[in-house]
């Protein structure tokens, strides 16, 4: 029974899957631009330090669709980091992109998406963050790790040069979002982005507020420890409650400390969540490259193998119009005039247009 048994489960395997259809629409089309702003809305959601990030580019984009009619959307995106925190209640549209002179800040990622009652929903991504380091020039500014020294204490100062002008409120620091520093004829001064959330202080410490609507503000500092400025806006931010009335922080209270402990200058997006749970997305490729596996004829294989060739490189040669002619055996050889045809230009499929650099 269990070898019969096995043998019904793999032939219904190979029924449900070997007429899978593989659709691959431009990357600019409608239908890749939802899928590719549903993903980017997921992954700012899941992103829970640092800072918002904007559709650049799709790079590709697959629709499999199986016999029950099934829509399953894998993507690849590349993300820019803005200068909105993923606290700030601005939309990512409204967030503007750091330019590279400031270090952008980019993210590689594959997302798979299913749609489930019309609204499509993200079921599994894997993500790389990496700094874009492309025209920097001599004298810019240039970020410092998370864990710089002299610039923490530049932002502790510049911190309570803000609580000084808080008459009844006192703010603690949460995260620090990014640290810079510049090279003047003064000496070396320093920019700073932070996090800080209204605090309750005892007489030697400040702790952030855990309950209720929480006052949180944006900072931005500018100058050295003795001597700076500082601005920040301030929104609220509600406290959920769990099943036992406990509070429970839409963003955690403690300040964050990973990037610290690790020297990182930046803040990376979420890196995985279940990347094998459909079978799309390849957990140990470095290049971050997508192959969907079907089943044909009871085998596994590639859905690249099974399309026509990929035109979406950039390095792909045009080529040019062959015309084959059968000539009779008895037929005169000689050379006939050719006349010449013009290149047969390829429109690449993928990828998409570049919304900012």
């Amino acid at each position: 029974m269990k070898p019969l048994s096995l043998t019904v489960v793999v032939v219904l395997l190979a029924l449900g899957y070997a007429q899978v259809n593989v659709l691959e629409p431009e990357c600019d089309s409608p239908e890749a631009e939802e899928a590719a702003l549903a993903a980017q809305d997921y992954l700012n959601a899941q992103h829970s330090h640092g800072y918002k990030y904007a559709l650049n580019r799709i790079e590709d984009i697959k629709i499999l669709t199986n016999t029950e009619g099934d829509n399953t959307y894998v993507v690849e995106l590349d993300l820019l980091e803005t200068d909105c925190h993923v606290l700030d209640p601005t939309p990512v549209a409204n967030c503007t992109v750091r330019p590279k002179v400031l270090t952008a800040v980019e993210g590689d990622c594959d997302v798979a998406l299913k749609r489930v009652g019309g609204k499509l929903t993200v079921k599994a991504f894997k993500c790389k963050t990496e700094e874009s380091t492309e025209d920097l020039c001599l004298g810019c500014p240039s970020l410092l790790p998370l864990n710089h020294t002299t610039a923490l204490d530049f932002v502790r100062a510049s911190l309570a040069t803000f609580n000084n002008f808080t008459a009844n409120t006192t703010y603690a620091l949460l995260e620090v979002g990014r640290m810079s520093t510049q090279i003047v004829s003064g000496g070396p001064q320093y920019f700073a982005e932070y996090v800080v959330a209204e605090a309750n202080c005892t007489k030697d410490v400040c702790a952030p507020l855990t309950e209720g609507v929480i006052t949180h503000g944006i900072c931005s500092a500018k100058g050295v420890t003795a001597a700076h400025t500082v601005n920040c806006k301030t929104f609220s931010v509600p406290r959920l409650q769990d099943a036992n009335s406990t509070a429970v922080p839409s963003w955690s209270p403690a300040f964050h400390a990973h990037s610290r402990k690790h020297g990182l200058r930046h803040h990376k997006l979420t890196s995985y969540h279940d990347p094998h749970v459909l079978g799309l997305l390849s957990v140990s490729s470095e290049s971050n490259e997508v192959v969907p596996v079907v089943v044909l004829n009871g085998t596994a294989a590639p859905v690249a193998s099974t399309l026509a060739a990929d035109t979406s490189s950039a390095s792909v040669e045009v080529p040019l119009a062959v015309v084959k002619r059968d000539v009779p055996a008895s037929a005169d050889t000689t050379v006939p005039n050719v006349v010449a045809t013009e290149p047969v230009l390829l429109i690449p499929r993928c990828p998409g247009r570049v919304r900012f650099f």
